[in-house]
């Protein structure tokens, strides 16, 4: 038998941290962004025209001073994260909640962005 690879299939592919889901009701974008381990003390959120830019310091646990690691997966340190959405938003009334590892944004569509209903007359 052939002897298998210890390369990892995906450990040539830069990691994105953090994972992102973003969802459009047409009003309004909602970003899900996942920091687990992280306080909301230790972001930083803004928002611009069409993007959203998440800022963070990620610590880690340190091993004892004589630990060696086995396997290192997680990483620790500064991170920036900047989102570009399909539309401008109104960053005056964008809102942030963090719970249980999950950080919210809800970014409301720019009036201008958002398509209004002509009545005919």
């Amino acid at each position: 038998y052939p002897r298998r690879s210890r390369r990892w299939a995906g450990s040539t592919t830069a990691k994105v941290f953090p994972a992102v889901n973003i969802y459009d009701d047409g009003e309004s974008y909602l970003l899900r962004a996942e920091l687990p381990g992280m306080s909301q003390d230790d972001l930083d959120i803004s928002a611009k025209e069409d993007e959203i830019i998440i800022r963070g310091e990620r610590q880690l646990e340190k091993p004892e001073a004589d630990a060696n690691y086995h396997r290192r997966e997680r990483e620790g340190g500064g991170f920036r994260r900047a989102v570009t959405l399909p539309k401008p938003i109104n960053n005056t009334k964008v809102q942030a909640t963090y719970d249980q590892g999950i950080l919210e944004i809800r970014a409301p569509r720019s009036e201008r962005a958002t398509p209004k209903k002509i009545q005919v007359q």
